[in-house]
């Protein structure tokens, strides 16, 4: 790749190009993130030396080694993202399950979930369309996280998310059920081709509002796209795509079609890996739907992801965005079915 670069006509195709480079800086920053490791590796032999020596060492050492150790579990779990679009964004769209305020209030704590791990990891969130709940929460939602091997990672939330809790809106404080469906797909380039028909297309306009802080523009016109058509294994799909985080309205709906275009390629993807799980004779974990993971507040705390069994009884972590058990669970699983 680093040869690609210095071909004259590299910048010729500006697309191709970004593609190259962003991989590449994937690819450098893999090697460098194993040679801090390799580095601690051998600052550890040496404190281990100086621990037979007799010096007293051994709480900087057992520091070193935390930290060591953070690294190699980190690295690990970036090493297991091999899928052709796990180093790309990722769009998340988040929709409360029936159920009124319980659902969409369930719905605005996924969305915290997915923003707070996001920002831990360092990753730019976007927020692209808010819609506020009638009481509380929210009644549909749409982030883009931009960063390296975002989707890579978020594709393990697309699912249903069942919550079992005392309801705060309750009066008699009984114990409800929520569900709230995630969708993750990848942010695509130019270098996929998602076929449209235009005439397939519905476009609406809309005044820009609702929650979002200073991502979303609150006075200039949101666009929303409606296509409705046929995928490959011959289903009908109604898929919807809003945008209301441009300046103008020409803004709202291209990054409305790149939202529209990537929503109807993870639909496609979803296709490809049913026809795959038929073969192992089990039912595609990632199917849009499937019930994926359990947070019970009450009558005792736990997480659980139904696909893995990987299970945790610190909520608490969890809800703010202490995600990455859950998603190496997943990669594992994946990784093993795809092994002969």
């Amino acid at each position: 790749m680093q040869d690609q670069t210095q071909d004259p006509a590299f910048w010729m195709d500006p697309e191709k190009a970004r593609t190259v480079m962003r991989k590449l800086d994937h690819e450098k920053d893999l090697v460098s993130k194993w040679d801090e490791l390799d580095e601690l590796r051998e600052s550890l032999q040496v404190y281990r030396q100086f621990l037979e020596e007799g010096e007293d060492v051994k709480e900087d050492m057992e520091r070193e080694w935390g930290i060591f150790m953070n690294g190699l579990k980190a690295l690990e779990l970036r090493n297991m993202l091999t899928g052709e679009d796990d180093f790309r964004d990722a769009i998340v769209t988040i929709n409360p399950g029936a159920g009124g305020t319980e659902s969409q209030d369930w719905a605005q704590m996924l969305f915290r979930m997915v923003t707070r791990w996001a920002e831990k990891k360092g990753y730019d969130v976007r927020v692209l369309e808010y819609q506020d709940g009638e009481v509380a929460g929210l009644k549909s939602a749409t982030l883009e996280i931009v960063g390296d091997q975002a989707y890579g990672f978020l594709k393990s939330e697309s699912g249903v998310h069942r919550l079992v809790r005392i309801s705060p809106f309750d009066s008699n404080a009984k114990r409800h059920t929520s569900f709230c469906s995630i969708f993750v797909s990848p942010v695509i380039d130019d270098s996929i081709d998602v076929d449209i028909n235009e005439s397939e297309v519905e476009l609406q306009r809309f005044h820009s509002s609702g929650a979002g802080g200073q991502n979303v523009n609150k006075v200039e016109t949101g666009v929303r796209l409606i296509w409705k058509g046929t995928l490959s294994d011959g289903s009908e799909e109604r898929v919807v795509a809003e945008c209301q985080q441009e300046r103008s309205q020409l803004q709202n709906r291209e990054k409305a079609m790149i939202l529209l275009k990537s929503r109807i390629y993870e639909l496609e993807k979803n296709i490809r890996e049913r026809e795959k799980q038929k073969l192992q004779d089990s039912k595609s974990s990632i199917e849009w739907g499937s019930q994926i993971r359990s947070y019970v507040f009450h009558p005792y705390n736990m997480v659980k992801d139904h696909r893995t069994e990987v299970e945790t009884g610190d909520v608490q972590s969890v809800m703010d965005g202490d995600l990455d058990a859950f998603m190496k669970g997943y990669l594992m699983m994946r990784l093993s079915e795809e092994t002969p």
